[in-house]
């Protein structure tokens, strides 16, 4: 069981989702790690977007585990893991992880379809 509540991940993925339709939005290709300084970079021009910052509030108000839940259910869902490798996941987004979540996740443009992904695998809902 995660513990990330639902309904925060679904409000993740929306938010996602709405970030990403923009058509200014311009990220080049996946970082190696969260650490990567392109993709902050690559967001400073969207610091001042509303959907952008309430993504940020909700990754910065977890806690730094349930952070990495977001990030290795994000990895899931991407592929890089499956449900059964979960604590190898889980270990990878802990070594990884830094103050800069919400900035390597919506890097990521495929961040809302991977979450999803991830959240079907543990029978999350979306509903």
């Amino acid at each position: 069981m995660l513990n990330v509540n639902s309904e925060t991940l679904c409000r993740l993925v929306q938010l996602a989702q709405l970030f990403h339709a923009k058509e200014e939005v311009v990220i080049p290709e996946e970082p190696g790690s969260p650490a990567d300084d392109w993709a902050r970079q690559a967001l400073a021009d969207h610091a001042e977007d509303q959907t952008f910052l309430e993504f940020e509030s909700i990754i910065q108000d977890l806690e730094p585990d349930q952070q990495q839940e977001v990030v290795a259910l994000f990895w899931v869902g991407r592929g890089d893991f499956d449900k059964a490798e979960w604590t190898e996941a889980l270990a990878e987004a802990a070594d990884n992880w830094n103050t800069h979540t919400a900035q390597y996740l919506i890097a990521h443009p495929m961040l809302s379809d991977c979450l999803s992904e991830g959240m079907e695998q543990f029978d999350y809902s979306r509903e």
